[in-house]
């Protein structure tokens, strides 16, 4: 009889979950979320000087590994090069772990080493290592004579805290039996490089690797050094060609360029000790570090991480790492231009200065009144629309202005008529003519006028909007909000959104350089994106566009709240 079962996995991968980084919610140009380094030059393209051989024939790393054990004055069998620093630990845990044999992982740590160790059904004995110095008694604590590894990740990722030679060499002593993974992924950042204490010693391999200081993640350099009976299994435990010869050959030309690389790493060193001094005076706690990024404490880290993607700016946080669940890890970027723009989104995310609302959907309801007049405007030309056709057009951004917005849509449906025709008869159905009361009269404020006061206590607010100055003055008589809005911009003082015009003439006006803007619309969340103001969407009442917040998060939205009232569960 046949065996009608599905394929399983082994019980070693089926217990271990797959690397995700938690996606973002809207696009980003800067990412500071994987810890590259510097942005090498073009003219390592100019290694590849005979590219149809380095793709014919299986490459040969022969002249890497004698560069790399040169550089650490070890012979070429003390050296392996991988694929990646992570294939170098994936290859020692294959070499070196069983189920019968246990690791000692200081914890939190770089994510992969739980990974890999749990693919070999090895048990983990984890020890607390939230920063500060190496937990070294701890450690020794949790070995025993069936210890096959002992962890040290140094500079550690992601807190960047570091040991120290004098308690590699007292593990190493009290250990002998152990592999010490020194991984040093960061090393060059750290005052103290581990690596050549490492060399000394007869039970650690270290593991190294061209993605960070070098900045060639995308070419997967990594290479393993120690002694070299240790080194010779991990040559086994991997295939025969992890690397491919135009990385090989890119990664020879980039080891020459020193002065390049130790400029950087100066460079972010300076930055490194920048950003905790500028987390710390904005109340946000941090861990020393000896990377090449900080780690900072916060219990609204997620939404931290949000706000910076909002402007643009890739960092990580952790999800439901119980150790990381307040953590947000922040990479350097070596850049003076983009150093700035992080710190500058840093304090938008942080601590607004003041809050900028669009009034359409944002403040009033506007359903009944302007969407209604482009309904019947358009009708009044003989061109039936709908509230999907609307919407769609509203999402696909460049739609601040309903005259031109009721004018677009009308002329795409084949009808001859000026925009001042569409204009004309869009302002007397929303003004209404004296005998017929105006659809403007259906409007009702969206946010009661006591919670106003509150954010007003707080924070000055703003209204940025495309609508006539008159117009937006009655709206706030007719709710006794004029005295809680310290500035307004209005359709007469600057180009309408998307421009960032308004906005930055808004925050020039209030004398402030941070803020948070709150819009129902694209055009909202872009214009406030390209003045540095983390863009919150706000879904308009009555607007059933099930693709809204999708439209919204795409132009920055950092968060998508269902009414504005819910800015209460974002302030900080």
């Amino acid at each position: 009889m046949s065996d009608l079962r599905s394929p399983q996995p082994v019980a070693t991968v089926a217990a271990v979950d797959p690397y995700r980084v938690p996606p973002l919610p809207c696009p980003v140009d800067l990412r500071l979320d994987g810890n590259e380094g510097s942005w090498p030059n073009s003219d390592l393209l100019d290694a590849l000087d005979d590219v149809p051989t380095l793709l014919h024939a299986y490459p040969a790393v022969a002249d890497l590994t004698a560069a790399l054990a040169a550089r650490f004055g070890v012979r070429p069998e003390q050296c392996v090069v991988t694929a990646g620093a992570d294939e170098a630990i994936d290859r020692i845990c294959r070499a070196y772990l069983d189920p019968s044999r246990n690791v000692v992982l200081p914890e939190p740590t770089f994510a992969m080493l739980r990974r890999y160790i749990g693919l070999t059904g090895a048990p983990v004995r984890s020890v607390p290592w939230p920063g500060g110095a190496y937990p070294v008694d701890a450690v020794l604590a949790q070995v025993d004579a069936s210890t096959a590894l002992i962890a040290v990740v140094s500079p550690n990722n992601p807190t960047g805290a570091v040991a120290s030679p004098a308690e590699l060499a007292r593990l190493a002593q009290a250990a002998p039996h152990a592999v010490l993974l020194v991984d040093a992924a960061y090393a060059e950042f750290a005052t103290d490089d581990l690596t050549a204490t490492a060399l000394r010693l007869r039970n650690a391999l270290v593991v190294r690797t061209l993605s960070k200081a070098y900045g060639l993640a995308g070419l997967r350099i990594g290479y393993a050094l120690g002694p070299a009976e240790l080194i010779a299994p991990l040559r086994a435990a991997g295939g025969p060609y992890p690397v491919a010869a135009p990385s090989v050959r890119m990664a020879l030309s980039r080891l020459q360029q020193t002065d390049a690389v130790a400029t950087f790493v100066a460079t972010v060193r300076r930055e490194v000790a920048a950003l905790r001094a500028a987390l710390e005076q904005l109340g946000v706690a941090t861990v020393p570090s000896e990377a090449n990024f900080v780690l900072a404490r916060s219990p609204r880290a997620e939404f931290l991480r949000d706000a910076l993607a909002g402007l643009g700016i890739a960092v990580r946080a952790f999800g439901s790492d119980p150790l990381l669940a307040d953590a947000l890890r922040i990479a350097c970027p070596g850049d003076a231009a983009q150093f700035a723009r992080l710190l500058a989104a840093l304090r938008a995310a942080v601590a607004p200065q003041a809050l900028l609302f669009d009034l359409d959907g944002v403040l009033a309801d506007v359903s009944g009144s302007y969407r209604q007049c482009i309904v019947a405007t358009a009708a009044q030309f003989g061109v039936a629309l709908d509230s999907a056709t609307i919407a769609a057009a509203k999402r696909r951004g460049r739609a601040n202005d309903d005259w031109a917005l009721t004018w677009s849509l009308v002329t795409a449906a084949g009808v001859d008529v000026s925009l001042v025709q569409v204009t004309t008869a869009f302002e007397r159905l929303y003004q209404g003519d004296g005998s017929t009361l105006g659809l403007r009269a259906r409007e009702r404020l969206l946010v009661p006028r006591a919670q106003l006061q509150r954010w007003a206590a707080r924070l000055p607010l703003a209204i940025v909007t495309g609508r006539p100055r008159a117009d937006l003055q009655r709206f706030l008589a007719e709710h006794d909000l004029s005295a809680l809005f310290t500035t307004v911009v209005c359709r007469e003082d600057a180009a309408l959104k998307p421009d960032p015009a308004p906005v930055r003439l808004a925050l020039a006006r209030l004398g402030v350089a941070s803020a948070w803007m709150l819009g129902d619309t694209p055009d909202d969340c872009a214009a406030a994106r390209a003045a540095g103001v983390v863009p919150l969407g706000v879904l308009p009442p009555g607007d059933r566009d099930a693709a809204l917040p999708a439209a919204l998060q795409a132009a920055g939205a950092a968060r998508v709240l269902p009414a504005t009232a819910e800015l209460d569960s974002l302030l900080p």
